[in-house]
């Protein structure tokens, strides 16, 4: 059986190929597209596990192609809750502050290797397969359901990536506790080798926009405590 279904989108037939029959090697299902109406396409039909997505495509960018999937999520297409791995020759902060906005959950420059692609799949596929708790957590009217995948705050839906709901799933399951970055790095993105702090600081700016700064009037619940981490305090009474 294999471990999971892939789709790969690139639109350099090199590339694509070789990095569909390595990862066929290891043991995934893949699918492949070449350009972004043939990615949106594939995840209609073939609903893959997780999506290795190249950002410069012929007819659409790559974060655009996330941006529809997640602009679908309400049809019932679950693909608000589809990880994806951005590949590109872009090494900037900007560029990846770009993939994470648009709903990516990691990102990977080329030249790459195959080992460090192939850790950074499963590490996604670890933190996003499945329920991350077995109850329903609450936080004042901030409410997090890990079995149907769900965040409410003050009753409204709040919508989050697969990496952005692991992330806030963890400050709730430590609620009222002070986390620093390499724990949360540690726990969120579970790589098997050494991860750039950066990313969490990026994620906690894009989830507390939306858990926080989305709620009109709300109390605020996540604080940085300088120089040591982050923590999500629950309001008093």
């Amino acid at each position: 059986m294999p471990e999971a279904s892939l789709l790969v989108v690139d639109d350099e037939p090199n590339i694509r190929e070789l990095l569909s029959a390595s990862l066929r090697f290891v043991g995934f299902r893949v699918t492949s597209a070449a350009n972004g109406a043939d990615a949106l396409a594939a995840v209609a039909e073939e609903r893959p596990d997780l999506v290795v997505l190249d950002v410069m495509l012929p007819d659409i960018s790559g974060f655009a192609v996330v941006r529809r999937l997640r602009e679908e999520a309400g049809s019932g297409s679950g693909a608000d809750h589809l990880p994806v791995l951005f590949l590109t020759a872009k090494d900037g902060v900007d560029d990846k502050i770009g993939g994470l906005t648009a709903g990516g959950d990691d990102y990977v420059t080329k030249p790459f290797s195959l080992e460090e692609l192939i850790a950074r799949i499963r590490a996604i596929l670890r933190r996003t397969g499945g329920p991350t708790g077995e109850g329903r957590l609450i936080a004042g009217d901030l409410e997090l359901d890990p079995v149907g995948h769900q965040v409410l705050r003050g009753g409204r839906p709040v919508s989050l990536s697969p990496t952005e709901f692991k992330l806030l799933a963890y400050l709730m399951t430590h609620a009222d506790r002070v986390v620093s970055k390499m724990q949360i790095l540690e726990h969120v993105w579970a790589y098997d080798f050494g991860g750039d702090l950066s990313i969490v600081e990026s994620y906690i700016s894009y989830v507390r926009r939306k858990v926080d700064s989305g709620a009109d009037g709300a109390v605020k619940l996540i604080h940085t405590v300088r120089g040591i981490g982050y923590v999500l305090r629950r309001p008093q009474g």
